[in-house]
């Protein structure tokens, strides 16, 4: 969900290009003399201010403490205890304290650099650099291939636009349209979360006729906006635009056109998307370039990142890091019945391929967080979930040695689009069950689920999804059932892809955020055989009570003192039991504040409700 900047190398290099010396550039640049050398130099320049406005965007792996966001919603806990996922969990964030507040400036850098694009372009500019000093009849198969790829980045910059403003208005809401560089004001103040949707919509729909529609004939340019990125960006933003926190009175005008939005991606030949055959290898290696479920894509140089960030702390080189949490556990269905002594077989295959659990193995290892065990919990910067991430890692890289893999982002997949369509159905009351046929149980018969029936879900809402304590209690209506189900599948299906938190704040849903991050459960005090060899390895005692004696080895904690469960006597292990965290404020924190530093310079730049700065404006 939160951008960091990748390189800002070549950005400000076209800062200075577009200051001082930019006049006397494009004085060379058109310059009826130029030798053939210059030529290339002035159109591989033309060429990396078309790609400027791309180094903005960055991938989702180095989001908070260089890894995934996740760790700041309720999907997972960070193991380290001194981290800025803890200014999230504490609910403890301001204007002058937001550890992902870059992502504001980096945003409009993104939009900077396509405005100096389209500016530096426009009234034929582009056309007669790639044309001048260059015979068009002999050379006419390059001079056709430039100036294609010159209207293609023309396009892409107005894509590009709406990318950044779409991410812009996700975290802050309105903010100030700045269309060109030579804005004659500089203090903009800021448009409406509507006038800036429908400024994201007319640039897509404007220009989506001049992007290509995929680059297979081209796959260096893997990574640029296509076509299906551009409508992708305009399915999301519109399902975001008629969600409760954005439409409070149900225009279901807004529902219909986030769901023709989607229905566009779907229902178009040209575009050709499916879901890969197969959940897990997905998101491994170079995959996401070639699969037909990939829609956008950032590509990254190889890297041991990830897994030395996320491999469990008893993995030589790993540091634990992101760790899932029971909640998220809690939403992977049973697919049979429970199987004793192993509460994860007989669930969603996603589980598997997506979370290291207790007893399974991972790293050439079995996993064992009992008392003395190598992965033992009690153990410095050691999973206190009972969970390790498996999704985005290659297993059994020998960090030691210093190997390498690819790990590329895909910010807008196929599946999405079929889990946008359905919710925006659902929740304008016209979902049938041919509509689900088309979308979610698409997701479900990749892994091997039955297929989600409509009829059914709505006649038994699930009680844990719409919980006052775990679940999302402001669903009501003749669609409820089946709009838990939706939900159900965008947690476990985008599982730690940056949805989440955006997903619960569109929904108004600040009860989810304000619960407590959960472990594993725990029925009450007794023992505990958690390596499944019918010996106990934990002992769990009241609080106050006599210490049982055990065998070596075994591990005797005191409820309440070496251990917190969410019931004091029973529940699920609570981490955060013994830290105060600010409530979540429903007037106020459902938009991150604006940054004080960008207020300071634009006067105009109003804050946000309820957030203060201490600026006097």
């Amino acid at each position: 969900m939160k951008f960091r900047l990748i390189s800002k190398t070549f950005l400000l290099s076209a800062a200075v290009a577009a200051g001082a010396g930019c006049s006397d550039f494009l004085d060379t640049s058109l310059d009826q003399n130029e030798t053939g050398e210059s030529i290339e130099t002035t159109l591989g320049t033309l060429w990396k201010f078309g790609n400027a406005f791309y180094t903005p965007i960055a991938s989702g792996y180095t989001t908070l403490d260089s890894n995934l966001f996740a760790a700041a919603t309720d999907e997972a806990q960070q193991t380290k205890v001194q981290c800025n996922a803890s200014y999230f969990n504490k609910g403890v964030i301001n204007a002058n304290l937001n550890p992902i507040s870059n992502l504001y400036t980096d945003c409009y850098e993104g939009i900077r650099a396509a405005n100096f694009f389209l500016d530096y372009t426009a009234n034929g500019k582009g056309e007669y650099m790639v044309g001048m000093n260059r015979d068009t009849i002999n050379d006419r198969p390059n001079y056709e291939r430039d100036l294609a790829s010159l209207h293609w980045y023309q396009a892409e910059a107005h894509i590009a636009r709406a990318y950044y403003y779409a991410e812009l208005i996700k975290q802050y809401g309105g903010v100030p349209i700045v269309e060109s560089q030579y804005a004659a004001n500089k203090f903009i103040p800021r448009s409406s979360y509507d006038q800036i949707v429908e400024y994201i919509v007319k640039e897509i729909d404007d220009h989506k006729g001049k992007l290509a529609v995929d680059w297979a004939s081209f796959s260096e340019r893997n990574g640029r906006f296509t076509l299906g990125a551009a409508l992708a960006i305009k399915a999301r933003v519109l399902l975001y635009a008629a969600s409760p926190l954005h439409n409070p009175d149900n225009d279901v005008e807004k529902w219909k056109k986030a769901a023709a939005a989607a229905y566009d991606i779907i229902s178009n030949p040209d575009l050709n998307y499916s879901l890969d055959s197969d959940y897990g290898a997905y998101f491994q290696g170079n995959r996401s370039l070639s699969s037909p479920e990939t829609i956008y894509v950032v590509r990254r140089e190889q890297s041991n990142a990830m897994e030395s960030n996320n491999y469990p702390i008893a993995t030589p080189g790993g540091a634990s890091g992101v760790t899932p949490t029971q909640n998220l556990v809690e939403a992977y269905e049973w697919v049979g019945d429970p199987v004793a002594g192993d509460p994860y077989a007989n669930r969603d295959p996603r589980l598997a391929a997506s979370v290291v659990t207790n007893g399974s193995t991972w790293n050439g290892h079995v996993i064992d967080q009992s008392p003395g065990g190598r992965h033992d919990m009690s153990a410095p910067n050691a999973s206190k979930t009972g969970y390790y991430l498996k999704k985005f890692l290659t297993d059994n890289l020998d960090l030691t040695q210093g190997a390498k893999v690819q790990h590329n982002w895909v910010s807008y997949r196929y599946a999405e689009v079929l889990l946008n369509y359905a919710e925006a159905k659902a929740e304008l009351g016209t979902l049938t069950q041919d509509d689900l046929t088309i979308s979610i149980n698409k997701l479900r018969d990749r892994v091997g689920m039955p297929p989600l029936d409509m009829a059914k879900a709505n006649a038994k809402p699930d009680w844990y999804l719409s919980s006052e304590e775990y679940g999302y209690p402001n669903v009501t209506g003749a669609n409820a059932g089946v709009i838990l189900e939706i939900r159900r599948e965008r947690t476990i299906e985008l599982l730690q892809e940056g949805h989440r938190f955006e997903d619960l704040v569109r929904w108004k849903a600040g009860t989810c955020i304000d619960q407590a991050i959960t472990g594993m459960y725990f029925p009450g005090p007794g023992e505990y055989d958690l390596t499944g060899d019918g010996k106990a390895d934990l002992i769990l005692y009241a609080k106050g009570s006599a210490k049982p004696s055990a065998d070596e080895g075994v591990y005797v904690y005191e409820l309440g003192t070496d251990i917190f469960l969410s019931e004091d006597t029973k529940g699920y292990m609570a981490f955060h039991k013994d830290v105060e965290r600010t409530k979540f404020n429903e007037g106020r924190d459902y938009l991150y504040p604006i940054p004080s530093g960008e207020r300071s310079l634009n006067k105009n730049l109003t804050q946000n409700p309820g957030w203060n700065d201490g600026l006097g404006f």
